[in-house]
């Protein structure tokens, strides 16, 4: 596999990566001006690949480069964002 590829499919609300016949992808929703990224789900062909972590580098470079907060609900996501504080100040509090 070469480089990732990512995609924002707007309408399915998902940054998808294609790859050997396999869609791997993080959804999201907008929420009152903010991104709420939901779930993360990487076939198991495509695991280990760092497919998952690219979506989330993604996810939140597209953010901040729209100017958009981000809510975080994936597992994924929030266990990457502990070790990248570089995107800290782009996160909001879920609401309750």
């Amino acid at each position: 596999m070469g480089p990732i590829t990512i995609l924002n499919n707007e309408k399915e609300q998902q940054f998808q990566v294609r790859a050997e016949g396999e869609m791997a992808f993080l959804e999201y929703r907008y929420y009152k001006g903010d991104i709420a990224l939901m779930h993360t789900e990487v076939p198991d062909k495509l695991s280990g690949r760092g497919i998952a972590s690219a979506l989330a580098e993604y996810a939140l470079t597209y953010a901040r480069d729209h100017k958009i907060p981000v809510m975080v609900y994936c597992p994924f996501v929030a266990g990457y964002l502990k070790k990248h504080p570089e995107y800290d100040e782009l996160i909001v509090p879920r609401p309750l």
